[in-house]
């Protein structure tokens, strides 16, 4: 039986937001094909919806990463961030949503991949985030959820909303795309110019600014807090590398910064949490190995 082409697509829409890592969910993806073609030609001819099949292949793969994923962590060199992407296209496929839809939230497919909600994501246990995103995005019943995570329909439904919990916990994120767009793009210009105060203004007085080196790429061991703090050290940043060039771009469906060297490689992709007027996080990544997409 041929597969849709579309499959690939929804699978790494899948396995993205359930492990935060292009490298790994492609690896989930390429396994559950494997399984798939391992399957008799009979017993695949009696699947009806082959993508259904290969979406719960791909959570339950994801689900055993999951669980070895804080072993993994804690391994890493400094602070580890999920790895970001360049626009949201590629990520945003409708074909698994299309389906009747349980009384509950819902999260769009372009906020579902916002490096604020990977995060929180990334707070949760596995059965937690599998049971969140492919119920909240994805829209896929708990009598499903349960046959992928091995519980009951009614544990699925406390998983999912002990997870949503923790994303309304994290404060609301609906902000503006305009208003996304002209604080980054300010941020960005403060930033070039070297203007102290200006980067100040724009961070909220609690900010938080998290690097990501993986060992890898220099990076602070800990993450900044303080608006001066942070303003002071990415203007260190700049003052110690004064060829770089900074372009506004959409990281992970929302405005963000990509720093290049002089030769055109990418040094850093920063993404920020906005709230109020100001930036209260702000990710940068610096891992080589999680910036091979830009």
């Amino acid at each position: 039986m041929t597969l849709p082409a579309v499959d690939r697509g929804v699978l790494m829409s899948v396995a993205y937001r359930l492990l935060g890592s292009v490298s790994e969910a492609e690896d989930a993806v390429q396994e559950a094909y494997t399984r798939w073609y391992a399957l008799p030609g009979p017993r695949r001819a009696e699947i009806v919806s082959p993508t259904g099949w290969l979406v719960t292949t791909v959570s339950r793969i994801c689900l055993d990463v999951l669980g070895s994923a804080r072993a993994r962590r804690e391994r890493y060199v400094g602070e580890w961030l999920p790895e970001p992407v360049p626009t949201s296209t590629r990520w945003t496929s409708q074909a698994v949503s299309d389906r009747a839809d349980d009384p509950a939230d819902r999260v769009s497919l372009d906020e579902s991949i916002s490096m604020a909600l990977l995060v929180v994501l990334d707070s949760m246990t596995p059965a937690e985030r599998v049971a969140f995103v492919l119920h909240d995005v994805f829209a896929y019943t708990f009598v499903e959820i349960g046959d992928i995570v091995g519980r009951s329909p009614q544990a699925c439904r406390k998983l999912a909303s002990s997870a949503r919990r923790r994303v309304r916990e994290r404060g609301d994120d609906h902000v503006p795309s305009e208003e996304r767009t002209r604080i980054v793009t300010a941020f960005k210009s403060a930033w070039e110019s070297g203007d102290l105060t200006t980067l100040v203004e724009l961070l909220d007085p609690d900010a938080t600014a998290i690097t990501d080196g993986g060992g890898r790429a220099s990076a602070a061991a800990e993450p900044i807090k303080g608006a001066e703090r942070i303003a002071r050290f990415i203007l260190g940043v700049r003052q110690r590398q004064p060829t770089m060039t900074v372009q506004t771009t959409t990281v992970n469906g929302q405005p963000g910064l990509v720093v290049r060297d002089e030769a055109g490689q990418v040094l850093a992709v920063a993404s920020a949490r906005i709230a109020n007027g100001r930036i209260e996080h702000l990710w940068a990544m610096r891992n080589p190995e999680k910036l091979t997409a830009w």
